[in-house]
């Protein structure tokens, strides 16, 4: 089992940064899950947000020269570094873990996920 909580969230403005972490803990180890961060909008499908897979880093295009993907092996959590913040970040943002990928573009998929943080909210103001 694995467990998964989120934090860093809040009201911000556009052009702001903010730092989401995922405390990760249970029966896993760095080498054994990979961490996905995904976020979701009312009344739309969670969207893909980020991967680490292994060292890999994979991003979705909306974010991928803005958010940046870490993790400190010492304290077990992986942070979704988030710099130049639109209005269309705004949502529920949270982390997944799943066994590494190892091939093909499952981690896109939230259905590929077993396990799941409860998600932080991040406000971003016009």
């Amino acid at each position: 089992q694995v467990q998964l909580v989120e934090s860093g969230g809040g009201l911000v403005q556009a052009g702001d940064s903010l730092r989401l972490s995922c405390a990760v803990s249970g029966r896993t180890s760095r080498y054994d899950y990979a961490v996905g961060w995904f976020r979701q909008t009312p009344g739309k499908e969670r969207e893909f947000v980020g991967v680490l897979n292994w060292n890999d880093r994979y991003y979705s295009d909306s974010v991928k020269d803005r958010f940046a993907i870490s993790r400190d092996n010492v304290k077990n959590t992986v942070y979704l570094q988030m710099n130049n913040l639109k209005p269309e970040d705004t949502a529920v943002y949270y982390c997944a873990a799943a066994p590494l990928f190892s091939d093909g573009y499952r981690y896109l998929r939230a259905t590929s996920y077993d396990y799941w943080g409860q998600g932080t909210q991040v406000t971003v103001s016009s």
